[in-house]
C-alpha cells in the first residue's frame, strides 16, 4: 500500500476512536514519523496530508530536511542536547522533549536572539521508566512555572509522553489516562489555558485518542518498516 492509502486508513481509524468517545475528528492531528526514511517517503506523506514531521534525531532531519521543501512544520520527538539546541531551533517548528530546566533556559535563550516565541511541549516519563527521558509528574508543575515564568520566549503548547510498549494496547491505557488528568490539573494550578497531549504511536494511537490526545506520533502505521 502506499503511504496515501495508509494515512486513509489511519484516519479511518482515528475518527471511529473520536465517534467511540463522543470528540470532534479534527482535533487530533498527525506527526509522522519519518526516521530512518528517505525524503522521497517525507515528501509523499506531506503530500498525502499529514499534519506534522516527526524526527528523532536533529542531524538526522537537519540534513533531510532542506531536501523537502514544505510548509508542514516538523517537530522534534527525541531527546535534545544542548549543544545540539542551536540546530534544533533552525531545524524544527516544534520541540516536544523540554524535560528540565536546563534545556529550556538554552532554547530561551537561543529563542530570545532570534526574537522569535517558539512553541515547545513537555515531555513527561509519565511511568518513571529508567530507561526514558522525561520529567517526573511530580517534578512538572515546577518544570511548567519555570518555562512560564522564566521562559517568554518559549510557548508552552501542551505535554508530550512515551509510555511503556505493551501488545496490548489497554495496557497502555492508564498511562494515557494520567498524562491527560496531570494536563487538566496544570492547566487549573497554572492557568496557562487548555494543554494539548501529544501521545499514541503506531500501536496504540486508537487508545490515546479515546483517552484525549490531540497529537499522535505514527511511524511503521504510515511508512511501514523501518529501512
Amino acid at each position: 500500500m502506499t503511504i496515501a492509502a495508509n494515512l486513509a486508513a489511519v484516519r479511518e481509524r482515528i475518527h471511529a476512536a473520536c465517534r467511540r468517545s463522543g470528540r470532534d475528528a479534527t482535533a487530533v492531528r498527525i506527526v509522522a514519523v519519518s526516521k530512518t526514511h528517505p525524503p522521497e517517503a517525507v515528501a509523499e506523506a506531506i503530500a498525502a496530508g499529514v499534519e506534522a514531521i516527526g524526527e528523532n534525531r536533529v542531524q538526522e532531519a537537519a540534513g533531510k530536511r532542506p531536501l523537502v521543501p514544505s510548509t508542514v512544520p516538523w517537530h522534534l520527538i527525541g531527546p535534545l542536547q544542548s549543544n545540539k539546541a542551536r540546530l534544533a531551533l533552525e531545524t524544527f517548528e516544534v520541540i516536544e522533549t523540554v524535560d528540565r530546566p536546563s534545556i529550556a533556559d538554552r532554547l530561551e535563550q537561543l529563542a530570545a536572539a532570534r526574537g522569535v516565541r517558539y512553541p515547545v511541549f513537555l515531555e513527561v516519563n509519565i511511568a518513571g521508566e529508567v530507561s526514558k527521558h522525561g520529567v517526573p509528574p511530580a517534578a512538572a508543575r515546577a518544570l511548567l512555572e519555570h518555562v512560564a515564568t522564566r521562559c517568554p520566549h518559549l510557548v508552552l503548547q501542551g505535554l508530550m509522553t512515551v509510555p511503556p510498549w505493551s501488545p496490548d494496547p489497554e495496557q497502555v491505557r492508564p498511562h494515557f489516562v494520567a498524562l491527560a488528568k496531570l494536563a487538566e490539573q496544570l492547566s487549573i494550578l497554572e492557568g496557562v489555558g487548555q494543554l494539548e497531549l501529544s501521545m499514541g504511536m503506531s500501536d496504540d494511537f486508537e487508545v490515546a485518542v479515546e483517552e484525549g490526545a490531540h497529537w499522535v506520533r505514527l511511524g511503521r502505521v504510515l511508512f511501514g518498516q523501518r529501512r
